[in-house]
């Protein structure tokens, strides 16, 4: 193993872990320090983002695949070691192209974490679709943690000039919330509705607006409505409030399926809802004439691939999207999961790491 300072790596860390059968809690827990195998880095978590996706892992809406898995794939830190570089010719995660990471590099470690590389979604630019496909968080141990290990070929160098705080929500709220656009094929200065404005969607809607877009928001939070207009938003309303014109695109980013005729009824002709969740609750039925006819359509969101990822941090540096976000301790990241669960976030949960000890 490659490392900056050996010294400088203790033996063990501090992690918050979700365990299978306990829905609805995470527990503080001391844990060996990771050793990073082929093709990976060994990354000191400086900051880590507080996902609704963490929520669903922690209150097992999500199916356990792992007990005792640590939470978080918004993390940013910095690289500390490398693991041996990859078989030569191999793919999947651990073991790809060898990436170069440098010790000191500044990187993010995001929800998609492998991929198999030979099916035929990953050699058709739809890794995301992958059907062995492992995620940070979930399926491996992720940021809510002192350090995180993570697979050098699905990190991500982070574009400077943001602070550790501001990144962190990018890597999954960000380019979700980028890959729902796009599948929401918004034209060009068209009207977008957004229904559901936490960390994903206020990120979506400052890329939206400043790519031409009208952007309507839909929300129960008076905070979140108020902030909405102040990131430019045309208007913002309740979450079941009529728009003031039919909308040519909108995504739902709330879980609520209770909102798919809302925003299927809201739309134009033409109009293409995307559903932006990992989890939604179920979908009442839906009337043809009402909801569908006139070739409006439904489409979700799966994940997102790297190239995603890469074009949406590029984007966001040049845009200058700016989380607005809610920093909270290291030691308070269960309390940061209750916030997001009552809608006490206004924009982005982050959880701030106190250092090496």
């Amino acid at each position: 193993m490659a490392e900056a300072n050996p010294a400088t790596i203790p033996a063990t860390m501090r992690a918050w872990v979700a365990r299978a059968g306990r829905p609805g809690m995470i527990e503080p827990i001391e844990l060996p320090v990771p050793r990073p195998g082929a093709g990976e880095v060994l990354v000191r978590v400086l900051a880590c983002g507080v996902c609704r996706t963490d929520l669903h892992v922690r209150d097992q809406d999500l199916p356990p695949h792992r007990d005792h898995v640590v939470p978080g794939h918004e993390a940013v830190g910095t690289v500390v070691a490398a693991g041996p570089d990859a078989a030569p010719g191999a793919t999947g995660a651990a073991t790809g192209p060898p990436v170069e990471l440098p010790p000191g590099t500044r990187v993010g470690i995001p929800w998609l974490r492998s991929t198999c590389g030979v099916c035929r979604y990953c050699t058709h630019g739809q890794e995301n679709l992958c059907p062995h496909s492992t995620y940070t968080g979930w399926d491996a141990d992720g940021g809510y943690a002192e350090y995180a290990v993570a697979p050098a070929a699905y990190a991500y160098p982070l574009p400077s000039g943001f602070p550790d705080e501001e990144l962190a929500p990018l890597l999954c709220a960000g380019i979700i919330g980028y890959r729902a656009l796009r599948r929401a094929d918004l034209p060009e200065g068209g009207r977008l509705g957004i229904y559901g404005f936490g960390g994903s969607a206020h990120l979506t809607a400052q890329l939206a607006i400043a790519q031409g877009a009208e952007v309507h928001v839909f929300t129960r939070a008076p905070a979140a409505r108020a902030l909405a207009l102040d990131l430019g938003a045309a208007s913002a309303g309740d979450s079941a409030d009529p728009p003031p014109e039919p909308l040519d695109s909108a995504i739902l980013f709330a879980p609520a399926g209770d909102l798919v005729p809302v925003a299927l009824e809201a739309l134009g002709s033409g109009g293409t809802l995307s559903i932006a969740g990992i989890h939604l609750s179920d979908i009442p039925p839906l009337n043809y004439q009402r909801h569908l006819f006139r070739e409006r359509s439904v489409r979700s969101v799966t994940a997102n691939t790297r190239h995603d990822g890469r074009e949406f941090l590029a984007a966001a540096s040049r845009h200058r999207v700016t989380p607005t976000v809610q920093v909270h301790p290291f030691a308070r990241a269960d309390a940061a999961l209750d916030d997001l669960a009552a809608d006490r976030v206004n924009g982005a949960a982050v959880l701030r790491m106190s250092g090496p000890r």
